[in-house]
């Protein structure tokens, strides 16, 4: 059996003799994939080895991801797996191909000593710098074969994978197709990375050890590159394509460059505001984001309490319908949610009300707290977890699709204005809030009952 990759971008990943290649800086590209088949190519060695690295261990057995993909490909040959302590393929040979994670900085030390003739990174941009540089001290081996470095990535304008391709990147921050796949060679002084067009340039320059001379090129990709992919699930274009703006630009268009700030996550001409509730809101939610202090000279503008009701309709319209934004102690912000459940029970009915749980003891302590203050309510506590971004993305993606309205009332510009400088902006308490409540609705529960039930500790 002939196990070979596609024509193309992938093919080219897998022919480059670069000491260090990266492939990607798009979603959908194959780029998983050719790391596996890369790992396959010296399994009639028996003295290889390989190491795949995911940052969090769970990304290596979710569903889909890196041991999944290689089921499908590594039994062809002969591997067999073993799961203890990390997933390992053996071959025939005696070559071996694992997978394993950097979850934590000091994770790169459980390798000092070991010698990994070809170790990949899938998604780079996931790792630290000081993780890829000290890796790649133990990219050594005596089996014969001499060893080399593999990455995959997507966008990211603040990580450091994009200063370090950055030759291959035009000013807009697109892959300039006529670079893909072109070497570069460097090497480190004292932690700064001098490049040349050779390595002769690089000797000849600053006298550079040869020995310490490596070759790096980016090779580009993106979903219309993965010709298989898109036979088999077209749709996967639409799905890319329903992001948010800044997630399109990356996993879509692979742009460096782009990232979240002011002006790319809302925009209030994305909404529309509506004069009067539509009659088929089937069920709401309005959730809160803590703040507990009052406005002082010391402290004139303060974190707030932000209290933001969203409804969803029959159709699946999300309707932001209220918000309350207050800076007071702890004990009158206790007593502002309860009146707001009353009234908002009384007003709509079916409501729900979800509040954040901090990690840690005194994040349960609190919510038992409030569980035993609001009894008699709808309540869900949730534990706070991910970056603010991350949280309002799914938020962010209907936002900007036009699939929210927003009910007219005196709330409104304030409301606004706080979104639109989301994440530059000196607060975020009613982004959080609004982030929050769409979640919980966007559930797909057949009932709401089942979305919520008395909360116990």
């Amino acid at each position: 059996m002939e196990i070979r990759p596609q024509e193309g971008k992938q093919a080219d990943f897998l022919s480059t003799n670069a000491d260090i290649a990266i492939y990607g800086g798009a979603a959908g590209g194959g780029k998983t994939f050719g790391l596996l088949l890369e790992c396959l190519r010296h399994i009639d060695n028996g003295g290889f080895g390989a190491v795949i690295f995911r940052r969090d261990s769970k990304q290596i057995k979710n569903e889909g991801s890196l041991l999944d993909s290689s089921n499908e490909i590594y039994p062809l040959v002969g591997g067999v797996c073993t799961g203890y302590p990390m997933p390992t393929w053996t071959f025939k040979s005696g070559a071996k191909i694992s997978f394993s994670h950097l979850q934590l900085e000091k994770d790169k030390y459980s390798w000092q000593g070991a010698q990994v003739c070809l170790i990949a990174f899938d998604e780079l941009t996931h790792f630290t710098a000081s993780q890829f540089w000290y890796m790649l001290s133990r990219n050594r081996s005596t089996c014969g074969i001499r060893p080399y470095v593999r990455a995959t990535c997507n966008p990211d304008a603040d990580s450091w994978v994009r200063s370090l391709i950055d030759w291959w990147i035009d000013k807009d921050g697109y892959a300039i197709p006529e670079r893909s796949g072109v070497l570069r060679y460097f090497f480190r002084d004292a932690g700064n990375i001098i490049w040349g067009s050779s390595k002769e340039e690089l000797q000849q320059k600053y006298n550079a050890d040869v020995a310490e001379i490596k070759s790096l090129t980016f090779i580009s990709s993106n979903v219309y590159d993965n010709k298989i992919l898109m036979e088999k699930d077209p749709s996967y274009i639409a799905n890319l394509k329903a992001l948010t703006l800044v997630d399109r630009q990356r996993l879509l268009g692979g742009n460096w460059n782009i990232k979240p700030q002011a002006g790319t996550i809302f925009r209030r001409s994305q909404v529309n505001v509506i004069q009067q509730l539509p009659h088929d809101i089937k069920r709401w939610c309005r959730a809160w984001d803590l703040g507990a202090t009052e406005v002082s000279s010391d402290n004139p503008s303060p974190d707030a309490t932000a209290g933001v009701l969203i409804g969803i309709t029959k159709g699946g319209r999300y309707i932001v319908a209220d918000v309350i934004r207050v800076c007071e102690v702890a004990a009158n912000v206790r007593k502002i949610i309860k009146n707001t459940c009353a009234s908002d029970e009384a007003k709509y009915k079916r409501v729900y009300t979800r509040l954040p749980q901090d990690p840690g003891q005194a994040g349960k302590a609190q919510a038992a707290d409030f569980v035993k203050f609001l009894a008699g309510y709808k309540i869900k506590i949730q534990t706070v977890s991910g970056d603010k971004v991350t949280r309002s993305e799914p938020f962010a993606a209907q936002w900007q699709g036009g699939n929210v309205d927003v009910l007219a009332a005196d709330w409104n510009e304030a409301y606004f204005n706080e979104l639109e400088q989301f994440p530059d902006g000196s607060h975020d308490d009613m982004v959080d809030a609004s982030s929050d409540a769409f979640i919980t609705l966007a559930k797909d529960y057949t009932e709401p009952k089942e979305m919520f039930t008395n909360y116990s500790i």
